[in-house]
């Protein structure tokens, strides 16, 4: 009998060591920066993830949420048994995207034809 030893979620490797570079390797796809954002908005479940409205597929989403996990970004705790359910919150060093986040929202507003977002909630 064969055992299957379960995949690591893969940790981009760096293409150089300019900052701008190295933190598009770990933030920089299509979707991570916007589970940071709905993690900041207060949502801390895989379903709550999926009511955004941008419709992040499930199994982009899970990917996400592990390579932010083995980026040190997030972090997990489970809230459930049975069946195994986790809620995710920002590590510190997840929350230091915080200012980033708000100059994107002010660069999207002001460039981007965006909205401006309601405030965020208190920090937990």
């Amino acid at each position: 009998m064969t055992r299957t030893v379960p995949r690591r979620p893969a940790v981009r490797p760096r293409r150089s060591l300019c900052p701008v570079s190295c933190t598009l390797d770990a933030i920089g796809d299509r979707w991570s920066l916007l589970v940071v954002r709905d993690l900041m908005r207060g949502k801390r479940r895989y379903a709550e993830f999926l009511e955004s409205s941008e419709g992040i597929p499930t199994n982009i989403l899970a990917d996400r949420l592990k390579r932010l996990q083995a980026s040190g970004i997030v972090t997990s705790q489970r809230y459930s048994s049975h069946p195994v359910r986790l809620e995710y919150h920002l590590t510190p060093k997840g929350e230091d995207l915080r200012p980033m986040m708000r100059a994107m929202v002010e660069w999207g507003v002001r460039h981007a034809g965006a909205r401006m977002p309601p405030p965020l909630p208190p920090r937990e």
